[in-house]
């Protein structure tokens, strides 16, 4: 539990599900856990306060979020634990990733790449060097291993810091509109102070900023000849994107966090989808209640703004995934397609299968984490569709 201006954020740190309450809240689950029976917490919240509270309600919404450990000893399904990635890793093993001296250390790199490129603008690599082998698969198979591996060291940033604050952390497969991530859910976070928060949410960010810098500090120091200096010039190139990602805010990305923290929003994407389905059916003559009513003022202007670019974001983003992205992805896989429909030299044909199912195994998985994520919603849209096709 934490004090949340005139709220206190109360969570399970090893689910992630934190809600707010007012103080009579808090104060009644401080009761609740003491093993008072129902009736005799809410004649003591009446004596204390002078306010009449269903206690049993109360209950039920906890055991709705799964708060309740059991009751009359009788144990609840606990169905919303889920098993924390690297599960062997403990708090005092990275207890060190929360110190300053990291953070100023990485800053610190960052800083010195940034030197570097300042008094050698040269040393900024070129996105040709992308394709820099003759054989398109070879350039391809290496940006692929170099970017996941970055990846996996971005989410890592964040599991680490997380679990150095005690929250267990996920990583997961998720989808993004067009784009396929790697998602680590340091939901618990919620209870820390906002100094923990912070570290974690930027934790990735950071890392991938100390990075980029190490590796502009590498090119200004190998030869341009050497081999380690292609690898360097592609680590630079797919960290600079990393970061540039991040900005999309109007998707959850890191920085999405931090801006949700510092507006003092619980939810902000949330609550700026159903402001933005408000207004939608508000300007087809549907109406309905403004889901803003029961913001404060900061919320509800910060919820307006943030609407406003998710819905110009959103808009953006697959206009050029339908303009640039797809047509740039039929322009590499119909050659291939062609090349293995047609027939041709052993390695052509070699490098057409690699290059097919490279591009089909990275479209798979957006596939299947979008329909994790947006499947059951689909469900529940055709169902009733279905039972009245059934009843008729």
């Amino acid at each position: 539990m934490r004090r949340d201006g005139a709220e206190w954020i109360v969570g399970r740190v090893e689910t992630g599900e934190f809600v707010s309450f007012p103080d009579i809240g808090r104060r009644t689950i401080d009761l609740l856990a003491g093993g008072g029976p129902i009736d005799d917490v809410a004649e003591r919240l009446n004596a204390e306060t002078g306010t009449a509270v269903d206690v049993a309600d109360f209950v039920t919404a906890l055991m709705g979020v799964g708060f309740v450990a059991e009751i009359d000893g009788r144990p609840m399904d606990d169905t919303r634990r889920e098993r924390p990635s690297l599960p062997w890793l403990k708090p005092r093993h990275v207890r060190w990733t929360l110190r300053p001296a990291v953070l100023a250390g990485l800053v610190t790199i960052f800083l010195c790449g940034l030197i570097a490129l300042a008094v050698r603008p040269g040393i900024m690599p070129s996105p040709s060097i992308m394709a820099w082998s003759e054989f398109g698969t070879v350039s391809l198979v290496t940006q692929i291993a170099i970017a996941w591996s970055l990846v996996m060291l971005h989410e890592l940033a964040h599991l680490c810091t997380a679990r150095a604050a005690g929250v267990p952390g996920r990583m997961t497969l998720g989808s993004r509109l067009q784009f396929l991530v790697v998602q680590t859910d340091v939901s618990g976070v919620w209870g820390e102070e906002k100094r923990v928060r912070m570290t974690v949410y930027l934790a990735g960010m950071t890392l991938d900023a100390a990075i980029m810098g190490a590796g502009l500090v590498g090119l200004a120091i190998v030869p341009p000849e050497a081999g380690v200096h292609t690898a360097l010039s592609i680590v630079v190139l797919t960290q600079i994107d990393a970061m540039s990602f991040q900005l999309l805010v109007f998707m959850r990305t890191d920085l999405y966090f931090v801006a949700q923290d510092l507006a003092g929003c619980r939810n902000l994407y949330g609550d700026g989808a159903a402001y933005g389905r408000f207004l939608a059916r508000r300007a087809i003559g549907r109406g309905g209640v403004n889901p803003l009513t029961a913001f404060s003022r900061r919320e509800r202007s910060a919820v307006r703004s943030y609407t406003l670019l998710l819905v110009l974001g959103t808009v953006v983003c697959l206009t050029v995934a339908v303009t640039i992205v797809i047509p740039a992805l039929a322009a590499i896989a119909l050659p291939a397609i062609g090349t293995l429909l047609n027939g041709g030299d052993g390695l052509a044909v070699i490098d057409a299968a690699i290059v097919v199912l490279v591009l089909a195994g990275v479209q798979g998985l957006w596939g299947w984490a979008w329909w994790r994520r947006h499947g059951p919603r689909i469900k529940r849209w055709f169902t009733p569709a279905a039972a009245e096709g059934t009843e008729g």
